[in-house]
């Protein structure tokens, strides 16, 4: 059995399948597991949701009783702040800290005054495309595919509307290590990126990384390796203090 659990929470408008193929690269004592969020993938008949805090309680109380093992937590984009809320919830439940929380590719919940503007409320099926296409992650062939816009601009319309409405809220800073990654070519400046530091008590760092929004594609042996450091290191603590 793998001694160390990776809850992956996924960007706006993903699967959090899109994590499984990680599961080849790590090693075998970190068992990656994919968060899924409701209307996708194998939850697609669930409703779509848009309140933050809501679906941070949901899925935190969905995983609490898998946490009988060290475990950490990873999110990108709208995935860091999932992760993020519902590190708090899973403290305020009495449950382990996580060895880590790693946030990827978005500003800290303190630094979101670019994200609340033209977020607050729902985008029209051109206004989500030309988004996609700022983004740089999306194959012209598939903004021009209407079956598959009409299955994934919903998904992408509840999501970015969950970002706009997201409102942090004050609490005491969290207790595990903080780590974050950021592409350089992205929307999210360092100066955002390194505010995520005063969510947390203990050790924090920040990487950089070449390419845009979805930098975790382009540079996915990088990334794995800063997750493979900062995981390992996690879990010697927890063999320290188990032993």
């Amino acid at each position: 059995m793998a001694s160390l659990q990776l809850f992956c929470l996924p960007y706006s408008g993903a699967s959090a399948m899109l994590y499984s193929r990680w599961r080849r690269v790590l090693p075998e004592w970190l068992s990656v597991q994919p968060v899924e969020l409701p209307g996708r993938g194998a939850r697609l008949r669930e409703a779509l949701q848009t309140d933050m805090q809501a679906l941070a309680r949901q899925l935190a109380q969905e995983i609490l009783p898998r946490l009988d093992r060290p475990y950490a937590l990873f999110g990108h984009s709208l995935g860091a702040l999932l992760a993020f809320e519902m590190a708090h919830v899973l403290r305020e439940a009495g449950a382990p800290l996580p060895v880590a929380l790693i946030a990827s590719g978005t500003a800290a919940p303190t630094r979101r005054e670019d994200y609340e503007q033209g977020f607050s409320v729902p985008k029209s099926d051109e206004e989500l495309k030309a988004d996609l296409r700022d983004l740089q992650g999306t194959p012209e062939e598939v903004l021009e595919n209407q079956e598959l816009m009409e299955l994934t601009l919903p998904i992408l319309r509840a999501d970015f509307l969950m970002c706009g409405l997201y409102r942090y809220r004050a609490r005491p800073p969290l207790q595990c290590p903080l780590h974050v990654l950021g592409g350089k070519d992205d929307r999210a400046s360092q100066e955002q990126l390194i505010a995520w530091q005063l969510e947390s008590d203990a050790n924090f760092s920040l990487d950089m990384l070449p390419g845009g929004h979805f930098f975790i594609h382009e540079q996915q042996a990088k990334v794995l390796r800063i997750l493979k450091a900062c995981l390992e290191v996690g879990r010697r603590r927890q063999l320290q203090l188990a032993g």
